[in-house]
């Protein structure tokens, strides 16, 4: 009998080309791909793959294989989404990943509402920054993930590939300095010691210094935005934080200074096509506000 998960490694590897990309997105191990890639071909006994310079593609068993594969997992996707929606909120279950400081902030608010309005309802939570957050999304580990980009407000530019973006809010980004200090632009501690945070994070800490004419001296990275402010307060450099990380945690030590322009904006991701599932559904109304 054919393994489901097996599939689903074939159909990811038929999508993108390659074992990295495919473990990539499934959240896999490289090793776990090849793995049931080899399981797959031993139960089929056919060569599904074969290389390619540096990737690999299908056979034509593989791709016969990998078309059948999509129209198998449609339809278990469809039976699952239909008994989610025949069992309703009763005793349901959904699943969320988000960054650190909506974990802080707005996912209390929502899980609150959501409890309210849907006491039955169960609702798990993992902590994730938005790139790992997404191949969890994809690889069916969540039904929501709370993400964040920087850029032009109210748009993204990651609804694609099967993703879907409610946007929720959009913040702006703060210069933290310790408490005390004269206030101060960007340009003011071009020649200060920087501290930054994750890699989306620090590329904005990047540009923003770029587009005040200097590049940052960065001393210490972390992604606690906790022992960011702690190490502002104590005089070991400066920080750009967004507006959540503050509203989680405000050190009594530092001092905020809004940088114009600079907006961070975060949308609820959802994948696949609508309807969403009752319990997703309700999960997007609660961080809506609604």
């Amino acid at each position: 009998m054919l393994d489901v998960v097996r599939l689903r490694v074939l159909l990811a590897v038929s999508r993108t080309g390659s074992v990295t990309a495919a473990a990539r997105e499934l959240n896999y191990t490289q090793p776990s791909v090849s793995h049931h890639l080899s399981r797959l071909e031993a139960e089929t006994g056919a060569k599904l793959v074969q290389r390619a310079g540096r990737g690999i593609r299908l056979t034509e068993a593989g791709r016969m294989l990998a078309e059948r594969a999509a129209e198998i997992l449609g339809r278990i996707d469809s039976a699952s989404a239909e008994l989610a929606a025949h069992v309703g909120l009763r005793a349901g279950r959904v699943r969320l990943a988000a960054f650190p400081s909506a974990l802080g902030t707005l996912v209390p608010e929502a899980a609150v509402r959501l409890a309210h309005d849907h006491p039955g309802l169960d609702l798990r939570l993992t902590e994730a920054e938005p790139p790992e957050a997404l191949r969890m999304l994809r690889a069916g580990d969540v039904d929501v993930a709370v993400v964040f980009q920087y850029g032009p407000a109210g748009v993204s530019s990651e609804g694609s590939g099967g993703l879907r973006m409610t946007p929720l809010l959009d913040e702006p980004s703060l210069l933290v300095t310790p408490g005390g200090s004269p206030s101060a632009t960007l340009p003011d501690h071009a020649e200060s010691r920087w501290i930054a945070g994750c890699d989306r994070c620090r590329a904005h800490l990047l540009d923003l210094c770029s587009d005040s004419g200097f590049e940052p001296s960065i001393s210490f990275t972390t992604d606690d935005y906790v022992a960011v402010q702690a190490m502002v307060a104590a005089g070991l450099g400066v920080a750009v934080l967004p507006r959540l990380a503050l509203s989680a945690h405000r050190h009594p030590g530092v001092q905020v200074t809004e940088i114009p322009g600079s907006t961070r904006r975060v949308f609820a991701a959802t994948y696949g096509e609508p309807p969403d599932p009752p319990a997703t559904a309700a999960l997007l109304a609660a961080l809506a506000g609604g």
